[in-house]
């Protein structure tokens, strides 16, 4: 969660809203256009000026919800990487955009139009250049495709009579639209099958090559990130939660993959004398970047929010899985039924009057004064729509936090009452001690002399009972291995 003079607003509806003006524009336009890969017809409702316009269009807001990270350096050196691909893409006169986003995620992703996003957080499991032109590039071959505008054209068509009827027709709840809109976005982040992720390795392998960078690298950052994912699966199995995951990766292990090895494989066309690996360079450019939560949004440390710069806490229940999101903080019980959200209110010191003017309760709702961990707060209880929620507003350091419990129904709710209410009484100022617990993690490099072993440095480490395994990912060291003498490593301090 962001501190308070940084955007505040929840963009994600608008965003998409905006994205649907884009596509109905485009109705006027001819449903087929040629591939620019294949040469083939694709069934497209937009030119490729307006596939432009609205990559454009969403960029912004996906600025708003994951912001650029704060590292010039990074940034310039990631364009570079992705400037030279897409000048050997199929589309080298877009408008090319790589932004590096400040998000703990493993996630990559791309808009039409030329916009790749990578997050931080994949980099860290990266360790070469070579690797991160395999993940650029599969983004890029997304977008040379036109993998985003076939499948949003498909589905546009499939729901254009609800998209029409909730933005034309006066007073029409806008649900049906929204939840179109959504879908769309999702594939966008989450892929977009198993054929289009193929071709967008075959793709990338093509671009990588033509780099100067070898095909297989694209193998190689598969077999990285499938390893991390295998891990995070572990973890969540053992949070009771369902893990997040790059969605480049395959069901099975890539090295067992011949349908991925022959699509990389069609690349040995292009000769790569000397490919370019870049390892050093890479490691150079990844040395001070945060590993995990970043001190601007807060860091979650035992279910708990720390926020340094804010300096507040909030203990969310154990075993809820926690999202920390740049204008919000939500944590959700492991039944996927209860949850509790943290976000920042209006600055002024009438909590009350935020509750009684701001939320929309069914009739019924009661409302009182009183204090949070001994600061002004306002308090609500009651439903929306059927649900039970209850509410505080209180007010700290001038500014107003909001903080809401909210059940699926009132089974769900008696079985949660007590844990909604213990996380919304945790909030707090923040401690000497959890100010020495909220500094970030933060990646260091370091020379493996002869001895050096995971395990020792995983006793060095703050990542806790993970960290052999965490350090073993994030050095194409996973599960098993050991460094080599001399070998630069990325470490977590």
């Amino acid at each position: 969660m962001n501190t308070p003079d940084q955007d505040e607003a929840d963009v994600t509806p608008r965003a998409f809203r905006r994205i649907a003006m884009a596509v109905l524009g485009a109705l006027a336009l001819t449903h087929c256009a040629q591939n620019p890969v294949t040469g083939g017809k694709d069934f497209v409702l937009m030119s490729e000026q307006q596939e432009i316009q609205m990559g454009a269009q969403a960029h912004q807001d996906v600025l708003k919800e994951y912001a650029a990270l704060d590292n010039p350096a990074l940034q310039a050196y990631v364009n570079e990487v992705g400037q030279r691909l897409a000048k050997q893409s199929h589309r080298p006169n877009l408008p090319w955009h790589f932004t590096v986003v400040d998000s703990p995620d493993v996630n990559a992703f791309a808009l039409p139009g030329g916009y790749v996003y990578i997050t931080r957080g994949i980099m860290a499991y990266l360790n070469s250049e070579a690797e991160l032109a395999g993940v650029v590039g599969h983004e890029i071959g997304h977008v040379t495709a036109r993998h985003g505008v076939r499948q949003q054209s498909a589905s546009t068509a499939a729901g254009l009579g609800a998209v029409l009827g909730s933005i034309l027709v006066p007073g029409m709840n806008g649900q049906a639209g929204a939840s179109l809109l959504q879908t769309l976005a999702q594939a966008w982040t989450a892929g977009y099958g198993r054929e289009h992720e193929l071709e967008s390795d075959r793709l990338g392998a093509e671009y990588l090559a033509r780099s100067g960078y070898s095909p297989q690298a694209m193998i190689e950052v598969i077999g990285v990130l499938k390893n991390q994912e295998l891990f995070a699966a572990e973890q969540a199995k053992r949070g009771g939660r369902q893990p997040r995951t790059y969605h480049g990766t395959f069901d099975t292990h890539p090295s067992n993959d011949a349908r991925l090895k022959q699509v990389v494989g069609e690349a040995g066309k292009y000769s790569v004398a000397n490919p370019r690996d870049g390892r050093n360079d890479f490691l150079q450019k990844m040395a001070g970047v945060y590993f995990g939560d970043s001190p601007d949004q807060g860091v979650i440390r035992n279910n708990a929010l720390l926020h340094e710069k804010l300096g507040l806490a909030l203990q969310f229940p154990p075993g809820w899985q926690v999202r920390n999101r740049p204008d919000r903080v939500v944590a959700t019980n492991p039944q996927g039924d209860a949850l509790v959200e943290l976000q920042q209110g209006p600055k002024s010191d009438k909590p009350l009057e935020t509750l009684q003017k701001g939320l929309k309760l069914d009739a019924g709702a009661r409302y009182d004064s009183g204090n949070l961990g001994g600061h002004p707060a306002a308090f609500a209880a009651g439903a929306q729509q059927g649900k039970p929620v209850v509410v505080a507003a209180v007010v700290f350091n001038g500014t107003q936090y909001l903080i809401a419990g909210m059940a699926k129904d009132k089974p769900a709710y008696e079985r949660e009452r007590s844990a909604l209410r213990a996380a919304i009484n945790s909030f707090h100022a923040l401690g000497a001690a959890e100010r020495q617990a909220a500094r970030p993690h933060v990646l260091r490099l370091l020379t493996a002399q002869p001895g050096t072993t995971m395990a020792a440095l995983a006793r060095q480490s703050p990542l806790g009972g993970e960290a052999e395994s965490q350090l073993r990912l994030m050095n194409d060291l996973y599960p098993g291995g050991e460094p080599q003498p001399g070998q630069l490593l990325k470490i977590v301090q």
